[in-house]
């Protein structure tokens, strides 16, 4: 059995070298990461997922600087960062052509390793931070009626 945190910490490695091949063998076929940009259950919709992710940020690139004590769950605090220069799908379905902005962003992620393969992995970042260093604000939605 390998070491839960070397399995995280290869992954990351594996994410940072845009090998999906080799991300999508650290996690289960049934596993679920889930992002504040959704869900994505198994290995088609998880590689989806990190393909449009290379696909956006082509030089994007994860930096661990906190790993928690324990390993039941691995929590990692961390920064993300890169440029922004191929489509990015927002959350109301629009697609963000490339803006060639530079992105620095924080975050932090929990994740459960079984049987030496991740079966939950859970990021949490502010997506306000990411839109607005892409250059996009918040607008006022309609007021209901009353």
């Amino acid at each position: 059995m390998s070491d839960a945190w070397e399995i995280k910490r290869r992954l990351t490695e594996a994410i940072n070298t845009h090998d999906l091949h080799q991300v999508l063998g650290f996690y289960s076929p049934d596993a679920v990461l889930v992002t504040p940009a959704g869900i994505a259950e198994g290995h088609e919709q998880i590689g989806w997922f990190y393909d449009q992710l290379f696909m956006g940020f082509p030089d994007y690139h994860q930096m661990a600087w906190l790993e928690a004590p324990g390993d039941d769950p691995l929590v990692t605090e961390w920064t993300f960062t890169g440029t922004h220069l191929g489509p990015l799908l927002l959350p109301d379905g629009r697609e963000l052509p490339g803006t060639g902005r530079r992105i620095t962003v924080r975050a932090s992620c929990v994740a459960y390793v079984a049987d030496d393969l991740i079966i939950t992995h859970r990021d949490y970042y502010d997506q306000l931070e990411l839109y607005s260093q892409l250059g996009l604000g918040l607008t006022e939605l309609d007021q209901p009626a009353t």
